[in-house]
């Protein structure tokens, strides 16, 4: 089984992810795995002792590269 994380380590490393691709790139926000989440992109792979929703690295490396694209659109860089 992998490791679980919580919506904030997620957010970490998310964009610890997109910052490997460009340093301008915006950070991902405890907001935006929320929004990841509504929109059907990230799903929680369990809960912490207080109910908190927990992600696999699998699913946040999916969810991550599947909304990639817009945000650093959004930020000006990549191809309109």
């Amino acid at each position: 089984m992998s490791d679980l994380y919580t919506g904030t380590q997620a957010a970490a490393l998310a964009t610890r992810w997109r910052r490997t691709l460009s340093a301008d790139a915006a950070a991902v926000s405890l907001s935006a795995i929320c929004h990841w989440v509504r929109r059907g992109h990230l799903a929680p792979a369990g809960h912490d002792e207080q109910g908190r929703p927990l992600y696999a690295l699998p699913d946040l490396a999916r969810a991550e590269k599947k909304t990639r694209g817009r945000a650093l659109r959004l930020v000006g860089i990549g191809t309109p």
